[in-house]
């Protein structure tokens, strides 16, 4: 098959990259052929064969012109449809495989897409994998970074909720923007043309399900994990949190727990705003970020880990390593975490921002050496899919 993955980044970035590189990289050693379209800028990996992408679009920076421009070009791009026409012509695709396109990119490559298709009798079909809640929330996760509190106003395509709220970088100015650009596309029903929505947690597609258009379209599929072999490893005193050290994440809440258990010694490994704070509680010991080798070592040596999100996760990766390394997880009972823990089996749940209740389950399981042992063998069972299994699911949907 010809498949065309579309996103907005081409270079190592975050979770939708990661998907995507990996995706084509496997789908290319089974013989198929594929090609990318996204934004031209330094670093970028992957690409097409026409060299047609889109001009670098930074929202944070830029001169004072590209500013003014910058409203119009999040909602609709004619470059953006004129470069992915190149690529279409040259291409031939089987399949667009849609990811991370709103704002930069924005929804008019679709109306390509569907023009292109209909001018070349084309029976190439759309799919889309839902990476956040972009469709149906216009700053794409379901919260109000002023407020830190979830937030489900817009569903139902209330999007001007998003502009009284201020729910995009705290602006009036461009969560108007945002809100406009959601009504727009939704209401000349664009999203009509993509024929299957993947979302990677049946939570995310419960969500999606919201918009009635959606609900014929979606299904639920968990991101893969990589090909891991079982190791014995010997646990160490101490108890992991590894990830971004942010508000959404529950840092704070961790924090309050760390602090009134100055006997259990805790290891932190990531990056983020609240890094100082960290550094102050004197049984949390940062080692910043950590990939690969030494991060896997970190996994697989931790008692056990701890994931005190307070968003609505879709399906992070981090819950489902950690049990693939043999040490169980206490999760958030929040958004898709639930979806990944066997719960009395490789791990345990709280509830989010519920710093009563993570304490005391944190402590009962510090405690309990047997308990711990057990869900570590257990992980042994995990049966999160690879990327062969999740390519060969993939390829049935872009069959169907």
């Amino acid at each position: 098959m010809k498949i065309l993955f579309v996103n907005k980044f081409l270079h190592p970035n975050g979770g939708s990259e990661t998907y995507i590189f990996q995706l084509g990289e496997y789908l290319l050693s089974l013989g198929h052929e594929i090609q990318y379209f996204g934004m031209e800028h330094e670093g970028r990996r992957y690409g097409n064969r026409v060299s047609a992408y889109t001009s670098d679009m930074d929202f944070h920076g830029g001169s004072k012109l590209s500013k003014l421009t910058y409203p119009i070009k999040t909602i609709y791009s004619s470059e953006a449809r004129r470069k992915i026409r190149l690529v279409l012509d040259d291409f031939h695709p089987d399949i667009v495989h849609l990811n991370n396109f709103n704002y930069q990119l924005t929804p008019s490559v679709i109306l390509e897409i569907v023009k292109w298709r209909k001018e070349t009798s084309s029976e190439c079909k759309i799919v889309f994998t839902a990476h956040d809640y972009q469709l149906i929330c216009p700053n794409h996760m379901l919260n109000n970074p002023s407020t830190q509190q979830n937030c489900q106003q817009c569903l139902g395509g209330h999007f001007i909720n998003c502009t009284k709220s201020k729910c995009i970088h705290g602006s009036a100015a461009k969560s108007l923007i945002g809100t406009m650009e959601a009504y727009l596309w939704n209401s000349i029903g664009v999203y009509n043309f993509i024929d299957t929505m993947i979302c990677c947690s049946s939570f995310m597609k419960r969500m999606m399900d919201s918009n009635p258009m959606f609900s014929t379209k979606t299904i639920a599929l968990h991101n893969f994990v990589p090909n891991s072999e079982w190791k014995e490893t010997k646990k160490k005193n101490y108890v992991l949190y590894f990830g971004r050290f942010s508000e959404e994440k529950g840092i704070r809440t961790l924090l309050q727990v760390c602090k009134s258990l100055p006997d259990i010694p805790f290891i932190f490994a990531g990056t983020g705003p609240l890094a100082t704070a960290i550094d102050q509680v004197p049984n949390i010991k940062n080692v910043g970020f950590q990939t690969g080798g030494n991060l896997e070592q970190l996994i697989r040596e931790a008692r056990f880990t701890v994931y005190p999100s307070e968003w609505y996760e879709n399906c992070p990766f981090s819950v489902m390593e950690s049990q693939l390394y043999g040490t169980p997880v206490l999760g958030a009972d929040i958004g898709g975490i639930p979806e990944l823990i066997s719960v009395n089996r490789t791990g345990e749940l709280f509830e989010s921002r519920n710093p009563d209740d993570l304490k005391e389950k944190l402590l009962t399981l510090w405690n309990s050496d047997e308990r711990i042992a057990g869900y570590s063998r257990n992980c042994r069972e995990i049966t999160f899919d690879t990327i062969d299994t999740y390519c060969e699911k993939l390829l049935q949907i872009y069959k169907k």
